[in-house]
C-alpha cells in the first residue's frame, strides 16, 4: 500500500467512522519522538504525548508535532486543585494541543476547573479507570473489596460529564455502555489498543481497533503495537486498514 494510499484510507475512516486513530509518542527524547513523526508520515496525523517525553523535553514537543500539520493529544492526566489545575489546562490550550487529559477522581470541581481553563482551545477529557488496571488491583488502590471496574467507570464517567468534560478514557471493555448510557453527550478514548496476536505488556484491558469502533469510541490509541512493531509503517496500516474495513 503506497503512502498516500495510506493517508486517504485514514481520511476515510475518520470522515465514515468517525473513529480517530492516535499514535503514543511513548519515548524519552525528542529525536526519538521527531524519528517516530518522520517514519509514519502522512499515515498518521495526531500524537498523543504522555508524561515521559513532556517532562523530557518541554512544550519544544508539543510545537514540533504540530509544525508537521499533526494535531496533539497532550495525555498528562492533571490531578490537583481546581486552581492549579485551571491554570495548567489554560497553558496546554496555548501550547496547540487539540486535546488533554485529567483524572475524572479528582472531581467534579476540577473537570470543570480545567474545562475553564482551556476555555475551548482544546477538548478536555476525563480519565476514568487505567487500563493497566484489574478488578484486584483497583480493589487494593482504593482500599475497597469486591470492586466492579464497570460500575466504576461509569460513576467517574458521570464526574467527567458533571463537569462539563468532552470525553473519557476508558478501556474498550467498558465502551459499548458507556456509549449506551451517556449518547453523544461524552466522546469516548479508548488506549489499550493491540493489534491480533501483539503483547499486551502492561496493560490489563486491551481490544482491537475494529473492537473498539464497534463499542462507538471517537479516538483510539495505538502505542507499542505500532512503534515498537518490526515495520511501524505497515503496523499502522493494519491498524488503519481494520478501521476502513468497518467504513465499507
Amino acid at each position: 500500500m503506497s503512502e498516500r494510499m495510506s493517508e486517504r484510507m485514514s481520511e476515510r475512516v475518520s470522515a465514515q467512522t468517525n473513529v480517530i486513530p492516535i499514535v503514543a509518542l511513548d519515548v524519552s527524547t525528542f529525536d526519538e519522538a521527531a524519528q517516530i513523526v518522520r517514519q509514519l508520515g502522512e499515515s498518521c496525523r495526531f500524537y498523543k504525548i504522555g508524561s515521559e517525553l513532556f517532562t523530557a523535553t518541554g512544550p519544544q514537543i508539543v510545537t514540533m508535532v504540530r509544525e508537521t500539520g499533526s494535531r496533539v493529544f497532550l495525555d498528562l492526566k492533571f490531578h490537583d486543585i481546581p486552581n492549579t489545575v485551571r491554570k495548567a489546562a489554560a497553558s496546554a490550550a496555548r501550547s496547540g494541543a487539540s486535546l488533554l487529559t485529567v483524572h475524572a477522581s479528582g472531581g467534579e470541581a476540577m473537570v470543570r476547573a480545567a474545562v475553564d481553563g482551556a476555555a475551548g482551545g482544546c477538548e478536555v477529557f476525563a480519565v476514568t479507570v487505567l487500563t493497566s488496571l484489574d478488578a484486584p488491583a483497583l480493589g487494593t488502590a482504593w482500599g475497597r473489596e469486591g470492586i466492579d471496574v464497570a460500575t466504576e467507570v461509569r460513576r467517574l464517567a458521570e464526574i467527567a460529564r458533571a463537569g462539563g468534560a468532552s470525553g473519557v478514557v476508558c478501556s474498550g471493555q467498558e465502551a459499548a455502555a458507556l456509549k449506551e448510557r451517556f449518547g453523544g453527550a461524552l466522546k469516548l478514548l479508548v488506549p489499550g489498543i493491540r493489534l491480533p496476536g501483539s503483547s499486551r505488556d502492561d496493560q490489563a484491558r486491551v481490544v482491537t481497533p475494529a473492537e473498539a469502533a464497534r463499542a462507538g469510541t471517537a479516538y483510539v490509541i495505538l502505542g507499542r503495537t505500532v512503534t515498537q512493531a518490526p515495520d511501524p509503517v505497515a503496523a499502522m496500516r493494519t491498524a488503519t486498514q481494520s478501521l476502513a474495513d468497518l467504513a465499507v
